[in-house]
């Protein structure tokens, strides 16, 4: 393979209108919009090298920015499409390359929430039983008094 570089301006004006249109914020408020050009280099340079997210160099927008970018336009199959345009055949295989390294969840499994309830367990005492006292389980009840009663 070849080193990796940036997409020339001939490159861009085929792929640009490929690329789905971020539209800008109603309020003025919060960080401005990063660059899709150079987004879709740091997306590239991840794929084509193999590191991590977080390694990415400054001149690339926000890895998280990139990232989040990545799984819209992968989800939506548009990454695939512009891979094609830019680099063919091995467009494919750079994406089913990126695909393996892609974390994947097991079908069905629920996501983890933050905050759950999980039901109440017994706890282990902190100190051993005193002859003559029977150990029983401590057990604490987490139910909230701010709760509405049925």
């Amino acid at each position: 393979m070849t080193p990796y570089r940036d997409i020339t301006d001939e490159e861009w004006q085929r792929v640009a209108p490929m690329l789905p249109e971020l539209r800008p914020r109603a309020e003025l408020r919060g960080r401005p919009l990063a660059n899709t050009r150079s987004v879709l280099n740091g997306v590239l340079w991840v794929i084509y090298s193999g590191a991590t997210w977080s390694a990415m160099p400054r001149k690339y927008p926000s890895y998280q920015t990139c990232h989040r970018r990545f799984k819209a336009w992968h989800q939506a199959g548009v990454l695939k499409r512009v891979m094609d345009q830019l680099f063919g055949a091995a467009g494919d295989e750079l994406c089913s390359t990126m695909e393996a390294r892609m974390r994947t969840h097991a079908p069905g499994a629920a996501p983890r929430v933050h905050g759950a309830s999980r039901p109440s367990v017994p706890a282990t005492p902190l100190f051993p039983p005193t002859a003559g006292i029977p150990a029983a389980p401590l057990m604490f009840d987490y139910t909230s008094p701010f709760k509405n009663a049925a």
